[in-house]
Formats: C-alpha cells, structure tokens, sequence
C-alpha cells in the first residue's frame, strides 16, 4: 500500500496519512466500517420503531387486537414510545459519558429487547399492554441513540466523517422500508395473530446483531482521551486511520487536537448541562439544538409518518394494501432522498441544503393543501396531485432534516456537550412528537385539509431562523468548528505550538462570523 496526501479535509489536506485515497481499498479503513456500522445501527432501529405502527395500524387484525381504539387512545398508543424515551435521555448521556459509548449502546439494546418481547407474546394485546411495551422500547431506543450516534462521527476518519455522521440518521428508512414491506408480507401471508405478532418479535433483529458485533470494536478515541487512556486512543486511531502507523501525521494531529480541545473544556470547569447558558457560543448551539429539534417534527412531516393511513383516507385511498404499499414506497424514496442529502452535504455545504429543503417543503406543502382542499371539495382528481407531491415534499425534508438532524448538532457540540447536546437534541424532538400525536389525530379529524395550513406557517419561521442563526460547518474538523462559536481562544492546537496547524491561508476561514 501506498502512502498519499489525500485531501481528508480542507484544514487538513496538507498532513500525509498512511491510507489509500479510495477508502474501500485500504485495509484500516476497511475495518473501520464494522464499527461505523454498529453506530449506524442505533438510526436503523429507530427507523423500524417509529415507522412500525403506522404499518401495523393498517393492518385490520392488529386493530381488533387493540379493541378498535378512539382517536384520543391511539394518539396515546402512537406517543408512547417517546413518553418512554424522553425520561431516559439524560440519564442515558451520563451513562454514556461515563462508562464509554459502547456500553450505552448495550444497555438501549438490552432494554428495547425487552420491550419487544413483552409486545410480541402479550395474550391478549390491550391498549394499556401496547403503551407500557412501547414506553420500554422508547427507552431503549433513546439509549442507543445517545450513545451510538456521536460514537460514529469520534471513530470515523476525518475524510469521510462528514458523510460518515450525516448517514446515521439517513439509516432511519432502513429500519422503516424493513418495516414497513415485513408488516406488508405477514398481513398478506399469515391469516391470525402472528400477522401483528412477528412485526413485534423483529424488533429483536437489530439488538442481536449488534450485541454480538460491539465486542470486535474499538472505543471511541475522544472517550478515552478524556479518561486520560491517551495512549491506547493513539493506538485506536493509528490502527483504524493510518494502518498501524502511530507516527503518521493526520494521526498526531488528530490525537494532539483532541487533547487539546478536552484540556480546554476541563479547564472551563466541570461540564454540566447548564454550561450551556454560560457563554454565548453555548447560548448560540443551544439555539440551534433547540430549533433543529422542533423543526423536526413540525415542519409538517410528523402528520404524514404517524398518520399516513388517515390521510390516504381522507383522499379515497382506504384498502389496508394499498396504505401499506405507499407507506413501504414512500419509505425507499425517503431513504433515497435522505442518502443523497447526507452523501453531497460536504461538497455543497449545510446551509445551502438546510434552505433548500425549507424552501421545497414549503412549496409543495402549499400544493398538498390546496389539493386536498379540492378534493374535500368534491374533485376527486384533486387526490394524483396529493399523493405526488407527497413524495416531493419528503424528497425536500429528508435531504437535510434527516442526514443533518443528529449530523449538524454533533458537528456543532465539543465533546464534553455532544452526548448532553444529543440528549437535549432528542428531548425536543421528541417532546414534539408527544405533542403531535396526540393533537394531530383528532385536529385531522376534526379539520381536514384546513390542519395544513399550521405547517405552512411553522415552515416560514424556520427557514427564516435557520437563515439567521445556522453557521456554515462545511471543511472543518469537529474541534475546528469550535472557533466558529468560541472565537479564536477555542483552537484546540495553537498555530506557533503545532507543527501540524492549518496553513496560514485557512486560518481567515476559522474566525467566527460577526453577529
């Protein structure tokens, strides 16, 4: 093998690394791809989770099991999950924080194993039995997010960690379109409970896989960095980034700008979670936490994911297999989309999709209302260009409020507050979820089409906050991304201290935006 100077990020194209530039080719990074895989798996379960119960709620069988349950019951059923999750998210960032992202990762997967089971032998089924299992897995779910999600961007290779990061939550539609097709295949193959029962049991896929994987590989280098186990994160990052090489250049660099960047944060006191209110950097991340949070469940798509089947109801689509084939079809096009957003954010930029996907939302949104509008109005016609722009509206979310949804906060967070930061992150997203499912099934019912126009306006205020507020992220290394919020004394690895710094040229690029 041979050595180049690949261009890993713009700050630092000019260290050599011990790796091939095609990354398929070269025998670290290669074996690096187990571990970015089990980070993965935290966002393919979810996606199973969050999109099972729409699946299973299409299913005539699973509904009787539940006794047929009233609007105000099912949004209960359907908020479940994240009533479990939101007590769990704190507690699963000092677990995680403290005993390393491995062991989060375990004990969300224990749990959410847990819960599943509990759902998928329960004799009979009742609504309360469906929400206490649901609150179980919520709290698994959340467990292995915290930690499995910021484990993929502290592992992955600076030259491929942005897409690395952006694909964790864009790996929501595996676990869905799995979801959604095994739900599909077992209401057409299996004629009694077992059609709803198995869904359930699935669950257990993804835990097995990766508690046999997590064992075959490595703490994240940051964790143990703050441990104070420098050398064996010097020799996690020589083995999975340089091949074994522990003098390589991107390697000391790497090494040397994480110590750095803990020494500082250490420096600045204990981190808690009010360290967020204490500067304006932090003030400022904590805004967009807050705001990408939100935005993420009411901008109009949370409607669409929990309710599909009601909306396909409401423009003429009513047979379970139909629902549940546009439901699987949706799925893949989101993932698609999602992909594509997670895959081009490097090269185009964070803002620039943000807006995009704002801007896009918005306008197909407007034409989704104005056709359901007709079609309650007795223009059957009027349902093509719903279900048509249905798929463009999710093309425009799913490029950045998926790939970016965990991606943008942890690029943003050092990493004393990335698992707080992700906690916090879950916390207001699912905090809106809580809201939505149990509002939208009954203002649906009650409003139709007219419901609408509320995402409309949601989408409006977040394009303009997201225009103000978000800072470009694109060419810099995660502890680069500091001096964006802290200013200048945020460098991690000091210009006249370093032989590996940035070159004079890129230092202008460090300095953080006025305000």
């Amino acid at each position: 093998m041979t050595a180049g100077t690949e261009p890993v990020q713009h700050g630092i194209a000019h260290l050599k690394n011990n790796t091939d530039p095609k990354w398929w080719k070269d025998k670290g990074m290669r074996k690096l791809c187990l571990a970015i895989f089990v980070g993965f798996c935290c966002s393919i379960q979810t996606g199973y989770d969050g999109a099972l119960i729409a699946s299973l709620l299409a299913n005539p069988r699973f509904f009787a099991a539940l006794g047929n349950p009233t609007a105000s019951k099912l949004g209960l059923i359907v908020a479940s999950q994240s009533m479990g999750t939101i007590p769990g998210l704190i507690p699963s960032a000092i677990l995680s924080d403290k005993f390393g992202r491995r062991v989060g990762q375990m004990c969300g997967y224990l749990i959410l194993m847990a819960g599943a089971n509990t759902l998928a032998f329960a004799s009979p089924l009742s609504p309360n039995y469906m929400i206490a299992g649901r609150v179980i897995i919520g709290f698994g779910s959340g467990m292995t997010t915290i930690a499995g999600a910021p484990y993929t961007a502290e592992i992955a290779h600076p030259r491929n960690r942005p897409q690395a990061t952006a694909l964790v939550q864009t790996c929501f539609f595996v676990g869905s379109v799995a979801s959604a097709f095994i739900a599909l295949g077992t209401f057409k193959g299996i004629d009694n409970d077992w059609s709803w029962r198995l869904p359930l049991l699935l669950h257990n896929v993804v835990p097995v896989i990766v508690l046999s994987l997590i064992w075959f590989v490595p703490e994240s280098p940051r964790w143990l960095v703050n441990k104070g186990r420098v050398e064996e994160a010097h020799q996690i990052l020589a083995k999975y980034h340089a091949n074994g090489k522990m003098d390589d250049e991107l390697v000391l660099w790497e090494l040397r700008e994480i110590e750095q960047s803990i020494k500082i944060e250490q420096a600045a006191k204990s981190t808690t979670f009010s360290t967020f209110f204490k500067t304006k950097g932090n003030r400022w991340r904590l805004g967009i936490i807050v705001t990408t949070g939100l935005a993420a469940q009411w901008v109009g798509n949370g409607i669409i994911t929990f309710y599909v089947v009601a909306i396909l109801n409401t423009v003429g689509i009513t047979d379970p297999v139909y629902q549940t084939i546009y439901n699987g079809c949706l799925q893949i096009w989101n993932g698609i989309s999602a992909m594509t957003g997670a895959l081009v954010c490097e090269k185009f930029g964070r803002r620039k999709i943000w807006l995009t996907s704002i801007m896009g939302q918005f306008i197909s949104y407007a034409i989704i209302t104005l056709g359901s509008a007709l079609f309650a109005n007795g223009n059957s016609a009027a349902a093509y260009p719903v279900l048509a722009f249905l798929f463009i509206y999710f093309s425009f979310y799913a490029i950045a409020f998926t790939p970016l949804l965990l991606a943008y906060p942890i690029e943003i967070l050092p990493f004393s507050l990335r698992s707080k930061g992700v906690s916090l992150l879950l916390i207001c997203s699912l905090s809106a979820t809580l809201i939505n499912t149990f509002i939208n099934p009954i203002a649906l019912e009650a409003l139709e089409w007219k419901f609408y126009f509320l995402f409309l306006g949601v989408q409006v205020i977040v394009g303009i906050l997201i225009f103000i507020y978000f800072p470009e992220t694109q060419g810099h290394s995660l502890e680069e991304i500091a001096v964006i919020f802290d200013g200048p004394a945020a460098k991690a690895t000091p210009d006249d201290a370093d032989d590996f710094a940035a070159p004079a040229e890129r230092r202008p690029t460090l300095d953080p935006p006025s305000q």
